[in-house]
């Protein structure tokens, strides 16, 4: 990423801090709001990307509609595990760093370059992170054209990148979903890489289900105010969002008749 296209480079020459002062009166954190369980899984066609809809605040539930999936370009998304106003800002810095790429260099940015900006703003964080101010551990995803596939990678706050493979797991109610697809996609009928939209999107509605059930900041499926999780599939034709009717009619029929 050349320094024509740096639209990080830009920001710091024009004064910008990221991040913000991390100083917090003791005693305060446990109030700061947070975003808690996502996943990403691979299937037959891409990947999956789902989050539940809770913020938390300690024990408070603070919102109940929160969107945890958030696109940065056509084909790339970040699921947000952490502190939302530090993931908001990161994902609006990422989206206007891969359009201010694109409009100065006549070409989008690289997978590889989307991982780095993503590693670089976690790095940048770290001050905040460690002072339990502006933790965030994203799940990011995308389609490489270069290698015609979509990818998943997960971050700790520290900004280490790693690459999960077929699937990766985030936030509180992570220990239970991690289980489950390990053994899934080890001992079940199929592997999740070899699942339909369907199949896949019925899996992902069990799982966030299962964290629910063990993971009190973990928010489940209300179907009488008609909330479900956030759902994002990216495929070589861009990122999709997954309707609530589609997910209505998957859970009613596929996941409450089991429980």
């Amino acid at each position: 990423m050349g320094m024509q296209g740096d639209f990080f480079q830009l920001l710091k020459e024009q004064g910008y801090q990221f991040p913000a002062p991390s100083h917090v009166p003791e005693g305060s954190r446990a109030d700061i709001t947070r975003g808690t369980t996502i996943l990403a899984m691979r299937y037959r066609d891409g990947v999956l990307v789902a989050g539940d809809r809770r913020a938390t605040a300690g024990n408070m539930v603070m919102y109940d509609r929160t969107d945890k999936v958030l696109e940065i370009d056509r084909h790339s998304v970040m699921a947000i595990a952490g502190v939302p106003a530090t993931a908001y800002e990161m994902v609006r810095i990422l989206e206007h760093s891969f359009k201010y790429y694109r409009r100065t260099q006549l070409q989008e940015l690289s997978f590889e370059g989307k991982l780095r900006a993503v590693s670089k703003l976690l790095k940048d964080n770290v001050a905040a992170a460690l002072a339990g101010t502006g933790a965030v551990a994203p799940i990011f995803a995308g389609y490489d054209h270069d290698q015609a596939t979509a990818k998943i990678y997960f971050y700790d706050i520290l900004g280490a990148e790693f690459e999960g493979v077929e699937y990766a797991v985030s936030g509180s109610g992570s220990p239970t979903i991690r289980g489950i697809l390990h053994y899934v996609n080890t001992w079940g009928g199929q592997p999740l890489n070899r699942l339909s939209e369907e199949e896949a999107t019925v899996q992902a509605l069990r799982l966030l289900t299962s964290a629910a059930e063990f993971d009190s900041a973990t928010g489940g499926v209300n179907r009488e105010t008609g909330l479900y999780p956030i759902m994002k599939l990216i495929k070589a034709s861009g990122v999709q969002v997954l309707a609530e009717a589609q997910l209505r009619s998957l859970f009613d029929s596929q996941v409450t008749r089991h429980v």
